[in-house]
């Protein structure tokens, strides 16, 4: 009995053990490899030697603080405008989609289907300077006659929010999908108006695929830089731009690996920061399940 009682001790760590293995392999070691890089000078020609350099980190801050800084404001407005758009778009299809529900979560992931790079070369037609949203704002009298959308801030925050507006839908819907039906009938019982019952009920007990969505979104539009180079100018560029230049066009390995090692650092502690701020019970979703 003892045996088989430590057997099912370690059948956690044993399920544990592939995600772990996982990690290992290919996230801790490839950055460790990469701090290796960012600690290190040189060039192609004479070659890269590990000098510890730490001096690396504060030069690259000063030299690209504008790309860094444009990265997260981009982010930043394009996640606000993801959640304005997906929680009203999520709430519906929860509680309005009736059979056509899992068609209209279809329509939502169905760009997922098409390449990253052709969804964005897509928003190129749309936005073109002959093309009839341009046409239809001259006309109404929004944009000048030598307006334009393409190659302007509008075209990379709409890019980016575009492209991971499923991000902030899907969780959402998953927490409001989970809400009992009767809590809601409460609450318009408690509260009379739907927006009260909206604000008071469904808003905190889908916390936490509010702040999933908003993790989800805004990470990786942090550090996105096609939308840039496709729908921008080099004065629209985000840190992502500078790494992928530093890495693949002027081959600055040092530079463009402690570039990375930064937007993870503050994006860590933006996440952390979030996290303390909005609560760890609207992350895990506790306090409502203690509530049920």
């Amino acid at each position: 009995m003892r045996r088989l009682r430590d057997r099912r001790g370690l059948l956690p760590y044993a399920l544990l053990a592939p995600g772990l293995l996982w990690l290992i392999i290919f996230f801790l070691i490839p950055l460790g490899y990469m701090l290796d890089v960012a600690l290190q000078v040189g060039d192609l020609e004479t070659g890269f030697e590990r000098t510890f350099n730490l001096w690396v980190f504060p030069d690259s801050i000063s030299q690209y603080s504008d790309q860094l800084l444009r990265s997260f404001l981009y982010a930043g407005i394009a996640t606000v405008i993801a959640l304005v758009v997906g929680f009203p778009l999520a709430y519906f299809i929860a509680f309005r989609g009736g059979r056509w529900r899992n068609a209209l979560l279809l329509l939502v992931i169905l760009p997922f289907f098409i390449t990253y790079l052709v969804r964005t070369l897509s928003w190129q037609t749309i936005l073109a300077d002959d093309g009839l949203i341009v046409d239809s704002l001259k006309t109404v009298g929004i944009l000048g006659d030598d307006g334009r959308l393409l190659a302007t801030t509008s075209a990379v925050v709409a890019g980016i929010t575009y492209n991971f507006l499923p991000f902030m839908v899907l969780p959402i819907y998953a927490s409001l999908e989970q809400i009992d039906r009767r809590v809601l009938e409460a609450g318009s019982d408690l509260y009379g108006r739907r927006r009260d019952v909206v604000a008071r009920v469904v808003v905190p007990m889908s916390m936490p695929g509010l702040v999933a969505g908003v993790l989800l979104t805004f990470i990786p539009a942090a550090g996105d830089f096609i939308n840039a180079e496709l729908l921008g100018t080099p004065r629209q560029f985000m840190i992502g731009n500078v790494i992928q230049s530093r890495f693949l066009e002027v081959s600055d390995y040092p530079t463009a690996a402690a570039l990375s090692f930064i937007l993870m650092a503050v994006i860590l502690v933006m996440v952390a920061a979030y996290a303390r701020m909005v609560g760890t019970e609207a992350l895990t979703g506790v306090e409502r399940q203690a509530r049920h």
